[in-house]
């Protein structure tokens, strides 16, 4: 059997083993081994399986996804976020759609410590929605806002997804973080247009919230000084030069850590959840990577990579098409795959073919970002629905929360569309 044949048969048992809901790590690892066993035989396939968990696990770059989790795990357990709400609340609760609009802008500022965007709808979640309903609002907006909300988190720094699209891609962190910056904030604009029309052609279901004086709003911003501080500290850092990723992460859980000893809102038993925490994400982070790596040689040797690149070009598609193709396939994927299983089982595929295009590798690990994170609120598995649904069943159904997400996805279209015609720009 020729290499390319494997390939690709390495290729459909990968995502028959995902449809069968097989864990992705051991999907990859699986088949990657038994992939180059194939092709390459026992030795070298057996050689790499011993030698790249190690070599994968001891890369720098990887080494700042356990520090970011930590500090956003320690920011969280100590309190440190709980106010974020409740400070936007006052600040943008005079809009139409206040209520809605703070707690999308609550969710971008837990976003800049979590990384996360299952943490960050739950947390805000938690609070939001039940303020909302005393206020009256429509239940579908109120928890479709969080939920879109919450997909913030994988695009402001610090994002695990970013990083990882970097370590594989071979893209500064520094760069995508900074473009994140600007991707996330424009999504939080987009959302909040969107709320707006919903309040346009329907404002009893966003009724005004209570007035606040700047006394209210400036006593509310005091109480989150010490995460406004953390934020500023962190990618002030990051972003002058003076931290790499790595360093910023590790100067972030240390900063977190020492603000919530000293505001002795962090106990013993609380430190010990975000360490344990932080190495169950990390390890699961950690070996899906692994076997991205493995799946990612198995490409290479099969020359599958190469075969798929030249019946792209046979194709005639040109650059703006092939891109049009690639957003349905990662639409299509974040319906039924978490995002970072997604993104590294198609990376060591679409990476070639982009490149023989001439596509702006940092621009286009943006574009994924956003992509997978539509993902996290399109049924039938999205994560952030089912999240906010569990933290809010005593107030809404399921398919309300479905239903209250529509705008939200009308507005992060909008934004891909307005990333593919920059793109065409630059």
């Amino acid at each position: 059997m020729d290499p390319v044949t494997i390939g690709i048969l390495s290729l459909a048992a990968l995502l028959g083993l995902i449809m069968l809901r097989v864990p992705i790590a051991a999907a990859l690892i699986g088949v990657s081994f038994v992939g180059i066993w194939a092709v390459a035989g026992f030795r070298p396939a057996f050689s790499m399986l011993s030698t790249i968990p190690y070599t994968t696990s001891a890369s720098w770059t990887l080494s700042s996804i356990p520090m970011f989790l930590l500090m956003g795990y320690i920011a969280y357990h100590s309190g440190l976020t709980r106010g974020l709400f409740e400070a936007a609340r006052v600040w943008w609760g005079w809009l139409p759609g206040g209520l809605a609009i703070a707690s999308l802008a609550g969710a971008s500022g837990f976003a800049a410590v979590s990384g996360s965007s299952v943490a960050c709808s739950a947390a805000i979640g938690r609070i939001a929605v039940p303020e909302m309903a005393r206020q009256g609002y429509d239940l579908r907006i109120a928890t479709g806002s969080v939920a879109a909300g919450g997909t913030i988190g994988a695009l402001i720094p610090p994002s695990i997804i970013l990083i990882l699209f970097g370590i594989q891609a071979q893209v500064s962190i520094n760069d995508l973080f900074l473009g994140g910056l600007f991707v996330g904030l424009a999504s939080l604009i987009f959302y909040i247009c969107a709320v707006l029309v919903v309040w346009w052609r329907n404002p009893a279901a966003l009724p005004p919230a209570e007035p606040y004086t700047m006394g209210d709003r400036w006593k509310k911003t005091a109480e989150i000084w010490p995460v406004l501080l953390l934020i500023a500290a962190v990618f002030g850092g990051l972003f002058s030069g003076f931290f790499t990723a790595t360093e910023a992460g590790a100067f972030g859980s240390f900063a977190a850590l020492l603000i919530g000893v000293l505001r002795r809102s962090l106990s013993w038993a609380d430190f010990k959840e975000s360490l344990v925490d932080t190495l169950l994400s990390s390890g699961a982070l950690f070996i899906i990577a692994i076997g991205a790596n493995l799946f990612t040689r198995l490409v290479a040797m099969s020359g599958l990579s190469m075969q798929m690149g030249g019946f792209v070009e046979s194709l005639g598609l040109g650059t703006f098409a092939l891109l049009l193709v690639i957003v349905l396939i990662y639409l299509v994927l974040g319906m039924f795959l978490e995002p970072i299983g997604a993104l590294l089982l198609t990376l060591p595929l679409f990476l070639p073919i982009l490149a023989q295009h001439g596509v702006d590798k940092l621009w286009f690990g943006l574009l994924v970002a956003k992509l997978l994170e539509i993902g996290m609120i399109t049924p039938p598995v999205g994560l952030n629905v089912f999240v906010i649904h569990s933290v809010a069943r005593d107030y809404v159904r399921l398919e309300q929360v479905f239903a209250g997400i529509v705008p939200f996805i009308i507005a992060d279209l909008a934004l891909v569309g307005g990333m593919l015609a920059l793109r065409g720009l630059i």
